[in-house]
């Protein structure tokens, strides 16, 4: 899909779920970040809270300066990225690598594959050879990968991943905003499925069985 076509869908989707009582709105995809984060916040009136890849803590914690970030195609060609990297690179060498495919591996439940071990390899080689020591990932999908990516890389190598600091700033965001700040696990999670639900529920039991730590789910039938 084009960057405007994300955006138009990222609009829908916000608005239904403002319309059922949404009070903040969390952009969990770097690509629709990339795409659509700006429109949230001149459409609605509410917080919007969107992700991006690591960069900066990568950069800061890196003793080689040599960084990899694994990302979309998606998040690769957007401007968000590029502008990202150029404002926190420093004297650092941040390496982009778009992931064809690889997202969508991870929705079908494939996180330890032969085949994403594959494409993981064939990725990190390059970067590996030059003394990369942080590996920022650039797509919520990639965060299942973590045990795959971890069983790759030399212990040496960090990865870091964007979710639990954005998961903060929510907190932070709600506390400024007045609004009541939930304390412990979830839960329940409820979650509108845009394409098949039961397709998303198998996917969902796949990972849980590889070891994801994820609440209890209820998945509602597809919105918008």
């Amino acid at each position: 899909r084009t960057a405007e076509e994300v955006a138009d869908r990222a609009v829908v989707l916000a608005r239904t779920l403002i319309e059922g009582g949404a009070t903040v709105i969390v952009v969990a995809c770097n690509t629709a970040s990339s795409a659509a984060l700006e429109r949230l916040r001149a459409e609605f009136t509410i917080p919007v809270v969107g992700m991006e890849p690591p960069v900066k803590p990568a950069v800061e914690r890196s003793r080689s300066r040599t960084i990899a970030v694994l990302a979309t195609v998606g998040t690769v060609s957007g401007a968000r990225l590029a502008r990202l990297t150029e404002k926190h690179s420093g004297d650092a060498t941040v390496t982009t690598i778009a992931m064809p495919g690889l997202a969508d591996l991870v929705e079908a439940g494939e996180t330890s594959s032969e085949r994403v071990r594959t494409m993981l390899a064939d990725a990190l080689r390059e970067p590996v050879a030059r003394g990369v020591d942080e590996v920022a990932l650039g797509c919520t999908h990639y965060g299942f990968l973590r045990p795959t990516l971890a069983s790759l890389l030399p212990a040496s190598v960090e990865i870091l991943d964007a979710a639990e600091p954005v998961a903060r700033r929510v907190l932070t965001v709600m506390a400024e905003a007045g609004q009541v700040v939930p304390s412990g696990p979830a839960q329940e999670v409820l979650c509108y499925a845009t394409g098949d639900a039961d397709s998303f529920e198998a996917t969902i039991e796949r990972l849980r069985k590889d070891g994801a730590a994820l609440p209890p789910l209820r998945v509602l039938r597809p919105v918008a």
